[in-house]
C-alpha cells in the first residue's frame, strides 16, 4: 500500500465536498490500486489544520465542521496554527491542491513543484496570473487542472488529447459559464434579464456580486488556460471580455447595482429579437484560434452546436485538422459541487497513480 499525501488549500463548499469523496473513495483506492490518500494539512484563509502526521478522520471532521459553522481550520482545538499553507515543512513529495479562489498562489505552488511536489488546481487564479508562472507550474507535468475549466466535463484531457496525439487546434468554440447561459436561456423564453437576474442571484447561481459573472472575467480566464494549454503565449490583456453593464454600474454598491438592473432589460431584449430576426440564438460565447481569441456575446446560426445549449449547461467545439468538417464536442453540466469536487479528485487520482 502506498501513502500519498495531500495538502488541501481551501475548504468552501467545493472544497469540503471533496474532503467527503476522499473519504468516500479510500476503500475503493486501497482495492483497486492499492493506494492511501491522506491528508498532511487542510488549510483555510486563516490558517492550517496540521499535526505533524497524517490526520485522522476525526480531525478531518472537526476541521469540517469548523468551516460549516463559518469558522477558520485554525480555530481546532489541537494542532492548528495561523500560519499560511506555505509555511508548511514537509520531509516528503505531496499532492498540493488548490480548491480556493483566492490570488497570489502560483509563486508558492511554483516552489512546491520546483520541491519534487505535485499540484491539481480548481483555482484559475495561478494559471492565469503571469506567463512565467504557469511554465513554472507545467514544469515535468506536474500539475493538473481539469477542473479549472469545465468543472468535472474532461475538457483539458480532450485537449490534450489532440495535441499529444498531433492535431492541430485552428478554433475552439465554447459557452462555458453555468451563470450565463441560464440568462440567455431565460431571455430566449422571453424573461427580462432584470428578473431572471434576480432569480439567479436568490438561487445562489450567480457569484455573491452578480457582476463578478456578468464581467466575463471568469470566462476570459478560462480562454486563457485553453490558451495556454495550446501553447500560445498570451497573457489575460490578451482576452478582452464583453461585460453584459455599461461602465457607469461598475462604480455602484451590488445592492444599488441589482435595484437599477431594469436598465438593462431593454438592450438585452433588442439583442433578442436581433438573433431571433434572423434564425440564431444570443449565446456568451469564448473563441479561442491562433490568431487570437474573444469573450462576449454572439449570435450563432440555429445549426450552431452552441445554439441547442439550454439552462446552465456548458458546451466546448473543438475544430482541429482532424475535426475539421464536423468538430468534437464535450457538453454537459459545467458547474456544481459534488461535479466539480469529483473533477479535482479524478486529477489527484491519477497524479496518486504517476507518484
Amino acid at each position: 500500500m502506498r501513502s500519498i499525501p495531500i495538502v488541501q488549500i481551501g475548504l468552501g463548499g467545493v472544497g469540503r465536498e471533496l474532503v467527503r469523496q476522499v473519504l468516500a473513495t479510500r476503500e475503493a483506492l486501497a482495492k483497486h490500486y492499492r493506494l492511501s490518500l491522506v491528508y498532511l494539512a487542510l488549510a483555510d484563509s486563516g490558517g492550517v489544520r496540521a499535526t505533524g502526521a497524517a490526520l485522522t478522520r476525526d480531525e478531518i471532521e472537526a476541521a469540517l465542521a469548523a468551516k460549516a459553522e463559518g469558522r477558520s481550520v485554525a480555530t481546532v482545538a489541537g494542532k492548528s496554527s495561523g500560519m499560511p499553507w506555505s509555511s508548511l515543512a514537509l520531509r516528503e513529495a505531496a499532492i498540493f491542491v488548490d480548491v480556493s479562489a483566492a490570488p497570489g498562489h502560483e509563486m508558492m505552488l511554483a516552489d512546491r513543484v520546483a520541491a519534487g511536489s505535485r499540484v491539481v488546481l480548481a483555482n484559475k487564479l495561478p494559471l492565469s496570473a503571469g506567463l512565467a508562472q504557469f511554465q513554472a507550474l507545467m514544469a515535468d507535468a506536474a500539475t493538473r487542472y481539469e477542473a479549472t475549466v469545465g468543472a468535472g466535463l474532461p475538457i483539458i484531457a480532450t485537449l490534450q488529447a489532440l495535441l499529444d496525439s498531433g492535431d492541430t487546434v485552428t478554433r475552439i468554440e465554447a459557452a462555458m459559464s453555468g451563470t450565463l447561459g441560464y440568462l440567455c436561456s431565460q431571455l430566449e423564453a422571453g424573461e427580462a434579464l432584470s428578473t431572471a437576474l434576480r432569480a439567479a442571484h436568490a438561487l445562489g447561481y450567480t457569484e455573491p456580486d452578480p457582476r463578478d459573472d456578468l464581467s466575463g472575467a471568469d470566462v476570459a480566464r478560462k480562454a486563457l488556460i485553453l490558451a495556454r494549454t495550446c501553447g500560445l503565449p498570451w497573457s489575460i490583456n490578451d482576452i478582452p471580455a464583453e461585460p453584459w453593464f455599461p461602465p457607469a454600474m461598475a462604480g455602484l454598491s451590488r445592492d444599488e447595482f441589482l435595484a437599477r438592473a431594469e436598465e438593462l432589460d431593454a438592450p438585452f431584449a433588442a439583442r433578442v429579437a436581433e438573433a431571433r430576426s434572423v434564425g440564431g440564438a444570443l449565446r456568451y460565447v469564448a473563441t479561442v484560434t491562433p490568431q487570437g481569441a474573444s469573450v462576449g456575446l454572439r449570435i450563432v446560426p440555429a445549426e450552431h452546436p452552441l445554439a441547442s445549449l439550454r439552462g446552465a449547461d456548458n458546451l466546448f467545439s473543438f475544430i482541429t485538422a482532424r475535426y475539421a468538417e464536423r468538430p468534437l464536442v464535450v457538453r454537459g453540466p459545467g458547474a456544481g459541487q459534488a461535479l466539480t469536487a469529483a473533477g479535482v479528485l479524478a486529477d489527484i487520482v491519477a497524479t496518486a497513480r504517476e507518484m
